[in-house]
């Protein structure tokens, strides 16, 4: 037998790459956000913020939505900012994407759906335990390219 049973095998992820990128500042309109209140629909957060910062500002793609600021990882709280790159301003919230080390999922097709791929690659990935990476949870974005494309970026540390 060429594999034992019990050795970890990584798992195929298409559209993963290694990046490292420079910061830059994305301002737009801002939610505290707890995934597992995301689950109810009477205190979801996330569609909202969405609905408001397309509303109020109608911009141009690239969107951005920035996780930034998180209690612990993804079963605690974070903030999370609807955006475009460009200067700051005293209208709207601002946040930076840090400087450093990502990695990049990609999808096309329906937007919700792409976005659900990505995510379902990411956690799927990141609960391999053979992997190289460990999750930074200092800035996570996602960048929607076009109304049928999304890249999703997650900060990492090497072991």
């Amino acid at each position: 037998m060429l594999f034992s049973r019990h050795q970890p095998q990584k798992i195929a992820m298409p559209n993963i790459k290694k990046i490292e990128l420079t910061s830059k500042e994305i301002v737009g309109l801002q939610a505290r956000i707890k995934n597992l209140d995301e689950r109810h629909p009477d205190i979801q957060k996330i569609g909202a913020l969405w609905r408001r910062f397309i509303g109020k500002v109608l911009p141009p793609f690239p969107h951005y939505g920035v996780y930034h600021n998180y209690d612990t990882d993804f079963r605690g709280t974070y903030d999370l900012l609807a955006g475009i790159e460009t200067e700051p301003n005293e209208q709207f919230d601002s946040v930076t994407i840090k400087e450093g080390k990502y990695l990049k999922f990609s999808a096309k097709g329906e937007l919700h759906q792409a976005v659900m791929k990505c995510w379902e690659q990411i956690w799927a990935y990141f609960q391999d335990p053979s992997i190289d990476e460990r999750r930074a949870y200092e800035t996570d974005f996602e960048v929607y390219k076009s109304m049928d494309e999304v890249e999703v970026y997650i900060g990492v540390h090497y072991l």
